[in-house]
């Protein structure tokens, strides 16, 4: 009995990790081919996260009124509280990308692994064994090393990317916090959050916009093309929202972090093969050494796992999973961008 239901929670884990990846990188090269020059040259990315909130909150609303899912009540003020953290790290990114060169926004962008676990150690008093740092760190080299080329930065563009990765992994930690505190699953949390994200990057999307690229949407020519890849990229945007909200909820904001990294050894990999993009020996042996440090922390994770019981009571709490949860509500009677959404990888 035990044996089936590890066996449906490993295919569920797989099953979310495996949406988080193909709707990650699908709307990638979606953005690629909405944004390029050589595309539709939509450049307008903070609102194009506006319309992604906005149709997942619509599919949140809708999900609500036919019974698909409940609503469970988490205070106005939390909520707030997590969409302006979450907009800041939109923005962030973005200003990030457009002040500093591209090397140094991917390197701000592994950091993120370092400060969520400085920032779960702090906030939630969370020990990692040396195995997962170890994993980390090889994750951390194998990705650089394929991805960070030029590095220049300035003092403006330096503050972006310290806001951007502080608010992203606060974010991440503060998802699987809510669902924790308040009991409640990671789409009705999401419908929760989304709306009101939504309202405000739609209000402010096009003034950020302006800024990063100097033109307004509404003079934009939206040809029917252009429409078909916005509504595809709204489209994928919900299933990777969901997605990052199971997995958070499932795992952890470091686990989401580190096999996320993932999504970047596929977006190069496809763009080498529907982009002709160079692939290079040095993009190749990073991929190889970041994946060798995933299995690394695949396996660290279930090293920990299996650690003798008195070793995990101190941080029970803190590593209870959604299913878990729901399983306690069910005994006592009583439920997931990426900066990447809002802009180029």
């Amino acid at each position: 009995m035990d044996g089936d239901k590890k066996s449906v929670s490993a295919v569920s884990d797989m099953g979310a990790w495996a949406m988080n990846v193909v709707s990650s990188v699908g709307i990638i090269m979606a953005n690629k081919q909405l944004m390029s020059s050589n595309g539709y040259a939509f450049r307008f990315a903070t609102t194009l996260t506006g319309f992604h909130f906005a149709v997942t909150a619509l599919v949140g609303m809708i999900s609500n009124a036919t019974g698909l899912s409940t609503s469970k009540h988490v205070p106005f003020w939390e909520l707030l509280w997590f969409s302006i953290v979450a907009n800041m790290s939109i923005t962030g990114m973005n200003f990030s990308l457009m002040l500093n060169s591209v090397g140094f926004y991917q390197i701000s962008k592994l950091s993120m692994i370092p400060v969520v676990c400085v920032m779960e150690w702090i906030l939630h008093n969370k020990q990692y064994s040396k195995e997962v740092k170890v994993a980390v760190m090889v994750v951390v080299i194998g990705v650089g090393v394929c991805t960070v080329t030029d590095v220049k930065v300035n003092a403006k563009g330096f503050i972006c990317a310290c806001v951007a990765v502080i608010a992203t992994s606060l974010q991440q930690i503060s998802i699987g916090s809510l669902q924790k505190k308040y009991s409640i699953g990671s789409f009705e949390l999401l419908s929760k959050t989304t709306p009101i994200q939504a309202c405000s990057l739609l209000v402010l999307g096009p003034i950020i916009d302006y800024y990063l690229s100097d033109k307004l949407i509404f003079d934009y020519n939206f040809s029917t093309g252009a429409i078909l890849f916005i509504l595809l990229s709204c489209s994928l945007a919900v299933f990777c929202n969901v997605s990052q909200y199971l997995c958070i909820g499932r795992f952890s904001a470091v686990s989401f972090q580190v096999l996320g990294h993932m999504k970047t050894v596929c977006v190069l990999m496809l763009g080498w093969l529907l982009f002709d993009s160079a692939l290079t020996f040095k993009n190749i042996m990073g991929m190889l050494v970041a994946i060798i440090g995933m299995v690394i922390y695949s396996w660290a994770v279930e090293v920990e796992k299996q650690l003798p019981t008195k070793a995990t009571l101190p941080h029970a709490k803190n590593s209870m999973t959604e299913e878990e949860f729901r399983l306690l509500e069910r005994i006592e009677a009583i439920p997931v961008k990426d900066p990447e959404l809002g802009g180029p990888k």
